[in-house]
């Protein structure tokens, strides 16, 4: 456990100095869109921090409760020692703590050193700040999307029009009309590109805007979950340590 834990050490701390560059980073003029695919992505990131979240939670009160188990069973179990006739006359007879008693307490005691709220609370505050990213970026998949249909709408619409004005033409005649049906036509369609361009324009705000909103929370908070997620490995490193002196200090005193 020692090893593994001083390997997460060195694996986060890289983590934190890598991450520490992306307060260098700059948004481009024109930023990239965001695709269904890198959505789907994000939700996933979303959920993967968040059954870190569980599973973290699930690793530290698993440890403490078995230390309460093994504990509760040392004092169901453990038989008093007679050393001799006399002392049994005297006085009542001593228990012997086995040597895994010394390594509970000690376990405990470690444990409760560890700083287990505050990487509980940077992996929460973690998942939170992709979540805030996953709604941003939804609500840009969905401008995308309706500026999509618009563009179909608009294109379908020239195409429906030119094959009527062709038509149109052919069988033209002479008469007047108090209503030029061509520019009429047009006009529906002069709306639909202003719509058209109005919508692009709003969903390429809102790109650039979940591009700075996603920047600013990444460049708080990663490095700040690495800091707190290195520093835990590194306790949690000195603690196996220390709990295997223990427990060879037991040993020999046995």
């Amino acid at each position: 456990m020692a090893k593994m834990w001083s390997s997460m050490y060195r694996h986060h701390r890289s983590q934190f100095l890598i991450i520490s560059g992306i307060r260098g980073f700059e948004i481009p003029p024109i930023p990239r869109e965001t695709t269904d695919s890198h959505y789907i992505q994000t939700c996933e990131l979303r959920d993967i921090v968040r059954e870190w979240h569980t599973q973290f939670e699930k690793l530290m009160d698993n440890q403490k409760a078995y230390i309460r188990a093994l504990n509760a069973w040392l004092k169901l179990n453990l038989i008093p020692i007679e050393s001799n006739i006399k002392e049994k006359v005297s006085s009542p007879p001593r228990l012997v703590d086995p040597p895994i008693k010394h390594l509970l307490h000690a376990w405990h005691d470690e444990l409760e050193r560890l700083p287990i709220e505050l990487a509980k609370t940077a992996i929460k505050t973690f998942a939170e700040v992709i979540s805030t990213i996953v709604h941003l970026q939804e609500e840009e998949v969905n401008l995308r999307r309706r500026c999509d249909e618009t563009r179909r709408d608009l294109n379908r619409k020239k195409a429906q029009f030119e094959d009527w004005h062709q038509k149109y033409l052919e069988r033209q005649t002479a008469e007047t009309q108090n209503i030029d049906p061509v520019e009429d036509r047009k006009r529906t369609i002069e709306e639909l590109e202003i719509r058209l361009r109005e919508e692009e324009g709003h969903h390429l705000r809102h790109a650039r805007q979940v591009r700075e909103k996603s920047l600013a929370n990444l460049r708080t908070h990663l490095p700040e979950l690495f800091r707190n997620m290195s520093d835990f490995a590194y306790f949690c490193k000195d603690m196996y340590n220390n709990l295997r002196k223990t427990a060879a200090l037991s040993k020999d005193e046995v």
